[in-house]
């Protein structure tokens, strides 16, 4: 049984499709990359599956369960329990360290524990910064206490929607090579993004148009690292 499974998913507003009818499969452990131009439903894909928004017609499948059929109040104990997110925006409380914005995503699961959540912040290389805010942090070192925090609830599936579109190039790589990692100890990953270099890393690239699956490219040359341009 696939971890997650959209079924015939269409999500329609009057006349619009942001989605029409698409299907897709991913298994755990997969690391997926979603595609598209603007418009293309990528932001309302990754809404369905996060437990944010429901479809119109269609079965969404996680762990086995028919999240398009839930209630409100479940929808959210099981992004709570299940899925991990990141964001283009950081979304990190300016008045909280490091180490406490890991633990506010505990408060909200079960109890903080700080030690726990320093060991999430050792594994995305961040221990050294614990005790900072993240005005002290760079954009790379924000995006991995954003990680952390996906991490920290062990969740089924991280989604993480335009997590480099923030950062610069040395720190793009810093953080793709973070999921290759997380992959490589087994987290099954979902990546929306705008960039060919990002999306062409995982192991299958789904390109989305106009609402519709129109091309799905498996990486037979897959790595999961993304290489640094030499500009000299």
């Amino acid at each position: 049984m696939s971890l997650l499974e959209l079924k015939n998913v269409s999500k329609i507003y009057g006349e619009l499709h942001a989605l029409d009818n698409v299907s897709l499969k991913v298994e755990k452990g997969e690391w997926v990359s979603i595609m598209g131009p603007s418009g293309s439903g990528k932001s309302t894909m990754m809404n369905i599956i996060g437990c944010m928004d429901k479809p119109t017609k269609g079965e969404v499948l996680l762990d086995g369960v028919d999240i398009s059929k839930e209630s409100s109040k479940n929808l959210t104990t099981i992004r709570r329990d299940k899925i991990g997110l990141i964001f283009q925006q950081f979304h990190l409380v300016n008045y909280l360290t490091a180490l406490e914005n890991v633990m506010l995503a505990q408060y909200y699961h079960s109890i903080p524990d700080e030690k726990e959540a320093m060991e999430a912040l050792e594994r995305v290389g961040l221990a050294d910064r614990a005790k900072h805010l993240p005005s002290q942090l760079s954009g790379g070192e924000q995006q991995r206490v954003c990680v952390a925090r996906a991490l920290i609830n062990h969740p089924e599936i991280i989604l993480a929607d335009e997590p480099t579109g923030n950062l610069d190039e040395a720190n793009e790589k810093v953080v793709v090579d973070l999921f290759h990692k997380l992959h490589d100890e087994g987290t099954t990953l979902v990546v929306v993004t705008h960039d060919p270099e990002v999306a062409e890393v995982a192991q299958r690239m789904i390109v989305l148009r106009s609402g519709r699956l129109s091309k799905e490219v498996v990486n037979r040359n897959f790595t999961g690292k993304i290489k640094l341009e030499d500009n000299n």
